[in-house]
């Protein structure tokens, strides 16, 4: 057995690592199983997520996408097939008038402003995005609301059982994968309920993604674009811009916030050819016209440009449709950077700013305050946002209140997945200066059989602990390199004297979030108390000495990222009525 593996083994309920590499812990159960579908399958809500878990052959998937990337058409024929024997077709779903956003970062956040702005006109909204935080039907909603567990359990099983009616014998894949089931429903659903509208989030791709099936959408819009998902999109941004620039349609508008320049270069290309007119969103800071855009205490810059690209897609729907109030328009401006004409510069109405004041969007610069703990959420993932996050949670603790006397504590509770880059994503965020760095896979608890809406059946409980553990050496390399006499260069820019403390600073890994939040909190976060935790949590030296510090700490502050998924199971935990 490698090394590797056997630490692997010791990682399971709790492996503690200190600056000098100490483990323990016990053994692993190996492989995360799949619940079979039931053969008579009930109508309980938990019954049609264990059935739709079934068909998570997403690493499959895209494996299968790389391989065929030359011809993306492949991939829209079949997903044309499987939306005929659901009984609809292609121009059934000129009907929804649907707003589709892509973008790397900020594309779920821009698609729940534009929402929420359209929704303060009156209209009935229908939205769809991915990932799930908590449950699974987060992920198709009606005004703003996840569909309930009933509307769920009754669109899945009419769906699931018509796709079973009409299989074909001789077809290698009778069922479509998690993605593909999840767009499928959200498109009956939301034409039975009859919105007056449907945003749709693309996944991971663009010209590649099953909602690309779309021909006549209303607007599209392209969020900010960074490095994500190479395998699939290509290594450079130039490759990415390409893939994004896939959803643009002949004759219908589109938006871009500001790229660089390649990429942007790539997206006016791309509209070109497709003639699609493509316009640059002006910035919501103050114009030389006169006055600031919009002044509505929008968490950190990336919000600021996510909020001015739903601003432009809402205003542009809006006007397709025959509305009048859209806003006074101000003063023209020049293109910027000569590359795209600039989108109209308005004054956005009662109705768009009570939109965007309004708009929640849980898990993206999220704060919890409960008693000495404050937790930090954001699912940051990729370079870019990861550089948002830090600049989010350094201006956070430096507007803190602080406690009147004893000491503060910082923690990192840290996941990456998939192929980014995690010792990258670790390196932005060392100068936090954490005094305690936990590392969990995203998993709520050991076993997630009694929570279908968490099971991934595309990893194995080997996969994901191996990978905390290589995120662990990252963190553990990169204070070494600190550390060292040769690393030279200034020291980094602290908010605030930080206070000496006794012990080093360490890291954590354990084998689930809600033994991870058991540690951090100590039993005193007032909404968070299981109970008793395992006695092995406090085995290892790191593990009880740094207990110690936290239960005798006035403040602790705990930093939240790395993944939407650990986000969305420290949510589950910490709001408990997230699964009600």
């Amino acid at each position: 057995m490698s090394r590797a593996r056997c630490h692997l083994r010791a990682a399971l309920f709790l492996a503690a690592v200190s600056s000098r590499g100490a483990t323990t812990g016990v053994a692993a159960r190996r492989v995360l199983s799949a619940w079979p579908a039931p053969q008579e399958p009930g109508m309980e809500y938990q019954d049609a997520v264990r059935t739709l878990n079934t068909l998570q052959t997403n690493a499959n998937y895209l494996e299968q996408v790389k391989r065929q990337r030359g011809d993306p058409q492949t991939q829209l024929e079949a997903m044309k097939l499987y939306l005929a024997r659901s009984g609809l077709q292609v121009e059934d779903l000129d009907q929804l008038n649907i707003i589709h956003i892509t973008g790397t970062k900020g594309k779920g956040s821009t698609c729940a402003f534009t929402e929420r702005i359209l929704r303060s006109y009156g209209l009935k909204t229908g939205f769809f995005s991915s990932p799930h935080l908590v449950q699974v039907r987060e992920r198709i909603r009606i005004n703003g609301q996840p569909i309930s567990p009933e509307l769920f359990t009754k669109y899945f099983w009419r769906l699931y059982h018509r796709l079973e009616e009409t299989k074909d014998d001789s077809s290698c894949v009778s069922m479509p994968g998690y993605f593909r089931f999840l767009t499928l429903m959200a498109f009956h659903v939301f034409l039975q309920e009859k919105v007056d509208l449907a945003v749709m989030e693309v996944g991971i791709g663009g010209a590649y993604d099953c909602t690309n099936i779309v021909k006549k959408p209303v607007v599209c819009g392209v969020s900010s674009l960074g490095i994500d998902h190479t395998g699939l999109l290509g290594d450079t941004m130039e490759k990415i811009a390409w893939q994004k620039g896939g959803i643009f349609k002949c004759g219908i508008p589109a938006f871009t916030v500001l790229q660089p320049d390649g990429p942007l270069a790539v997206l006016r290309d791309r509209a070109q050819q497709i003639s699609c007119p493509l316009y640059l969103c002006p910035p919501l800071e103050a114009l030389e016209e006169g006055g600031p855009l919009l002044t509505l205490g929008l968490e950190g810059e990336h919000q600021q440009s996510n909020a001015a690209l739903a601003l432009q897609l809402a205003r542009c729907w809006l006007q397709q449709k025959g509305y009048q109030d859209t806003g006074e328009l101000k003063a023209s401006r020049p293109s910027l950077l000569g590359q795209l004409p600039l989108a109209p510069v308005f004054q956005p109405t009662s109705h768009m700013q009570h939109g965007l004041r309004d708009t929640e969007w849980p898990g993206r610069t999220q704060l919890l305050r409960r008693g000495p703990l404050t937790w930090y959420l954001d699912g940051a993932h990729t370079t870019s946002s990861m550089q948002a996050c830090v600049r989010w949670f350094r201006q956070a603790l430096h507007s803190r209140e602080r406690p009147g006397g004893g000491s503060e504590v910082r923690v990192l509770l840290f996941n990456s997945t998939g192929d980014r880059d995690s010792a990258a994503l670790l390196k932005l965020l060392q100068p936090c200066q954490f005094d305690y760095t936990i590392f969990c896979p995203n998993l709520t608890e050991v076993s997630s059989t009694d929570n279908a809406d968490q099971q991934n059946f595309t990893v194995t409980l080997d996969q994901v602990l191996l990978r905390c553990l290589a995120h662990q050496q990252h963190w553990s390399r990169l204070h070494e390199d600190q550390a060292s006499p040769e690393a030279g260069g200034p020291a980094p820019l602290l908010l605030a004297p930080r206070p000496a403390h006794t012990h080093s600073t360490s890291s954590l890994v354990f084998s689930c979030i809600s033994h991870a939040l058991q540690w951090i909190s100590q039993g005193r976060d007032p909404v968070f108390q299981p109970a008793s935790p395992p006695r092995v949590l406090f085995a290892h030296p790191v593990a009880g000495s740094g207990a110690i510090v936290l239960q005798e700490a006035a403040a602790i502050h705990v930093l939240v990222t790395g993944s939407l998924h650990l986000v969305g199971g420290v949510l589950k935990l910490l709001e408990p009525s997230l699964s009600q």
